[in-house]
């Protein structure tokens, strides 16, 4: 199954493209998209976190990435209504940022994480909780948002130039909202 179909990989935070496995989150049904190990290597695979020739995520792996990715967005929320993220959540983010030891490497002229075949799933999971950190305690944490868009709540950041955004895309929740509205005239 094509990963494009299976997930929202628009974001530009890589941490809040993470959280995005879960859409609908402020909906009546939320829909899980990492259902099983086999779909979490499939998502770290499409966002350049995936190690070719590695066994598959176990069932802890996936557990791991679950509380990862719940943490952070917890504290993208905390953090979107200018709060400080709950401590707890703080030490599930450093945790894992201290369980890995992803190295960056230029390939091809590229960024790249290079990921330690015997532990990727670790050195994932640190990459994303160093972008989280970074992004929800770095220069930009008041541009982190939440989205307003019905039933989304995703995060992300905003870079317009009044930093009035208030979609986590405008060809989704943006482009939804305008026609609905259009549908109401």
């Amino acid at each position: 199954m094509e990963a494009r179909r299976l997930f929202r990989l628009d974001n530009e935070v890589l941490a809040f493209r993470f959280t995005a496995t879960v859409s609908d989150r402020a909906g009546a049904a939320p829909r899980e998209r990492l259902t099983d190990p086999g779909r979490l290597a499939l998502w770290l695979d499409a966002a350049g976190l995936g190690v070719p020739g590695v066994p598959g995520v176990s069932p802890a792996e996936l557990r791991d990435a679950l509380a990862l990715r719940e943490a952070v967005y917890r504290a993208g929320l905390a953090v979107a209504a200018a709060r400080h993220p709950d401590p707890a959540d703080a030490a599930v983010l450093n945790a894992a940022t201290a369980a890995g030891r992803p190295r960056p490497a230029l390939r091809d002229g590229l960024a790249v994480w290079r990921l330690d075949p015997e532990n990727p799933v670790a050195d994932a999971l640190a990459v994303l909780a160093a972008d989280a950190v970074h992004r929800l305690g770095g220069p930009d944490r008041s541009r982190v948002k939440a989205c307003e868009g019905p039933g989304c709540a995703g995060l992300f950041l905003d870079t317009s130039r009044g930093t009035n955004r208030r979609w986590c895309s405008m060809n989704t929740c943006g482009n939804r909202v305008k026609k609905a509205r259009l549908a109401d005239r």
